[in-house]
């Protein structure tokens, strides 16, 4: 953890574990929602109908975690009055929990196109750059959580980073999709739900990007978010 931030240094010892606790909740949200879209790519590009259906019923465990998590938060606020870093954390915990349900959201849609796709047999198995978007999405999602265990600030930036190549990989997989369309009118309909999965993907690391810039903010005391990667270095040097 940073040195920068302190969450371990109060006369209330309950104080402590109730700012742990919320901590090791966010964390078991993220493990959760990270295997969600794990398994709702695998459903996917493997036409499994079952995964597809665990995914989208895992949405309503997703959902009732943020709102447990975010009325734990109100608790804190309203007992405790936090300043400083532990106000920080209670701001970034609720901002945290919402990206991670709007990813659980991203990746419900994985298992709903899942299904639509899985008895065509020209579906998203074709498209090796669909399975390239979401592997990096994975992995970026994977640090991100990993960096927020650790209040890791170094490697939030360079998640943040990251993001672009997300979005170029997005990019080449509408062009393709638009040649396919172009090429073969009857693959219309397949290749737009393609699309908006690849779409669903370019939003997971848009939100985990989010996240990334939580820690910042929680670390540094430093609100980044709308801001180049250049400037957020320089903020956090000043």
């Amino acid at each position: 953890m940073e040195n920068d931030l302190h969450l371990s240094q109060h006369i209330s010892k309950r104080f402590n574990q109730e700012l742990e606790e919320v901590r090791n909740q966010v964390l078991k949200m993220g493990g959760l929602v990270e295997q969600q879209v794990a398994d709702g790519l695998v459903s996917l590009l493997e036409a499994d109908t079952k995964m597809a259906q665990k995914v989208i019923d895992t949405d309503v465990m997703v959902n009732k975690m943020e709102v447990d998590i975010d009325e734990t938060c109100t608790e804190i606020l309203a007992r405790r009055q936090p300043a400083a870093s532990d106000l920080r954390l209670m701001i970034s915990i609720i901002k945290t929990i919402t990206d991670l349900e709007r990813i659980g959201d991203e990746a419900e849609k994985l298992g709903v196109n899942a299904l639509e796709l899985s008895n065509n047999e020209a579906g998203a198995r074709e498209f090796i750059e669909l399975q390239n978007l979401g592997e990096n999405v994975k992995k970026m999602l994977n640090r991100s959580l990993n960096a927020y265990a650790r209040m890791d600030v170094a490697e939030a930036l360079d998640i943040i980073q990251s993001d672009k190549k997300i979005n170029k990989e997005f990019d080449n997989i509408s062009r393709l999709l638009v040649i396919k369309m172009m090429e073969d009118p009857r693959e219309i309909k397949n290749a737009l739900r393609i699309s908006w999965c690849a779409r669903a993907l370019e939003r997971i690391g848009d939100h985990t990007k989010n996240i990334c810039e939580y820690i910042v903010y929680l670390v540094k005391g430093k609100d980044v978010r709308h801001t180049s990667l250049d400037k957020i270095r320089k903020q956090i040097e000043s």
